[in-house]
């Protein structure tokens, strides 16, 4: 896991660069004041304590009226922040980015939870490794606040044997022996399939969890029917092409669900922030 602060002021040298000229240009280094962050859609919410953070490393202070997790409404103040006003425009444009972002990714991942449980209430949905180099925590903690679950964050998470893998190795088989051999006891073995035979193959060989790739709701079904019946300990996970709309048709034939869209396609949540001169001090006794 990363040390958020360390991201932080990797994200912060790279927009200031040099130094935010227009602020030191135009405002008194000491003029105080108060930032509200407001949102300008439904939203749940997500990277309130990033942003949080990142405003008290430079040196303001923040009042969270709403958290990470909880769902705010058009119009409503999710944080304020009080201190000096250069610093807080300073960080204006790289808070926002991250909430709106996260936010975004929570938001669609609450509504395909949503859709997913009211056909199957143990289904998990799950996002993949298609994610922003460089933002990829961010993306998974604003799943897993959305109420999905982070699969994978790394390749040192766990074994997960695709169709390039099988071909590299020689066979399906043979990549889940090797695999099995060298693994600790503690990781599951995953094999991702793209038909029935493959399924059945990886199911007999030993696999602890079988991604069915690419199909059908209806050849899903028949995929995990499939895989349960040879053992059913096997976990079964769908994937490819799932979102919204069709999360339903997928629902009830899986144990887990995963999308990529949910960190690579999806739209950023609408949030603003409005700055006012005031006194710091009294703003903060209101």
């Amino acid at each position: 896991m990363p040390d958020i602060r360390d991201e932080l002021k990797r994200f912060l040298e790279e927009d200031v660069g040099y130094g935010d000229i227009t602020t030191q240009a135009v405002v008194d280094p000491w003029e105080m004041g108060r930032g509200s962050i407001v949102a300008e859609e439904r939203c749940i919410l997500a990277g309130i304590d990033a942003v949080s953070e990142l405003f008290s490393m430079l040196n303001l202070s923040v009042v969270q009226n709403l958290r990470d997790g909880e769902e705010a409404g058009k119009g409503d103040v999710v944080m304020d922040v009080y201190g000096r006003l250069a610093p807080m425009l300073t960080g204006e444009r790289l808070a926002l980015n991250l909430l709106m972002r996260m936010s975004g990714i929570a938001t669609e991942t609450a509504k395909i939870v949503k859709k997913a449980r009211e056909i199957n209430p143990n289904v998990r949905i799950a996002a993949t490794r298609k994610t922003t180099p460089g933002f990829r925590y961010f993306e998974k903690n604003a799943v897993i606040l959305g109420g999905g679950d982070s699969h994978r964050l790394r390749l040192d998470d766990g074994i997960l044997i695709k169709e390039n893998h099988i071909e590299a190795t020689g066979g399906l088989e043979k990549a889940i022996t090797l695999a099995k051999n060298t693994a600790t006891f503690a990781r599951k073995i995953e094999v991702e399939v793209t038909d029935l035979d493959m399924a059945a193959r990886a199911a007999k060989a030993g696999a602890d969890i079988i991604m069915l790739d690419n199909f059908s709701p209806e050849a899903a079904k028949k995929g995990y029917e499939l895989v349960k019946s040879i053992d059913s300990r096997i976990i079964v996970e769908i994937s490819g092409g799932i979102n919204a709309d069709n999360v339903a048709s997928y629902a009830v034939s899986a144990d887990v669900i995963s999308i990529g869209a949910l960190t690579h396609s999806v739209r950023s949540c609408n949030l603003s922030m409005d700055i006012f001169r005031e006194n710091a001090e009294k703003a903060m006794n209101r």
